[in-house]
């Protein structure tokens, strides 16, 4: 995978922090999105050199951007470490004031996923999807509870 890494080590595990093209079709393809996002940045999680998780950022606009999220189906991926890292690049390096996630009718655990990161529920487009309607969820620099003061301080430095 071409990428950018910065490894941790934890017990006998190696974690690395990748960036790249490649997560962002490595999302694509988990995430029905038809092979790619078009222009759009990628951030994953490598559990010792296997992605567990992609996040992939397209459609920036320069107050907002889309947010893709995709995982190999496991719930170990999921670190503090990592959702820093996956908020503090729209908020605090591309600088936009809101993320957005669209999500199908369909898929209820990306639902609750959303929501559990502190999304709202924005808007529900009806018939949108090939699965029923589109939510739109959006989540405020303000409101993000993973790239707060005290939150980066503890985690900042380990990603």
């Amino acid at each position: 995978m071409d990428c950018h890494r910065h490894r941790i080590r934890e017990g006998g595990d190696t974690l690395s922090l990748v960036v790249g093209q490649a997560i962002v079709e490595w999302v694509a393809k988990r995430t029905n999105e038809f092979g790619n996002f078009g222009a759009a940045v990628g951030i994953g999680w490598q559990r010792d050199g296997a992605l567990v998780a992609g996040v992939a950022y397209s459609d920036f606009n320069g107050v907002n951007i889309l947010m893709h999220v995709a995982s190999d189906g496991s719930k170990h991926w999921m670190r503090r470490e990592y959702l820093w890292a996956a908020f503090d690049y729209p908020f605090n390096q591309a600088n936009v004031q809101r993320v957005t996630g669209l999500v199908g009718e369909g898929n209820i655990a990306a639902r609750d996923f959303d929501e559990h990161l502190g999304f709202e529920l924005e808007a529900r487009l009806k018939d949108a999807h090939p699965t029923g309607d589109l939510f739109v969820y959006r989540m405020f620099k303000e409101d993000c509870r993973w790239i707060s003061q005290e939150f980066s301080k503890r985690y900042a430095l380990a990603a």
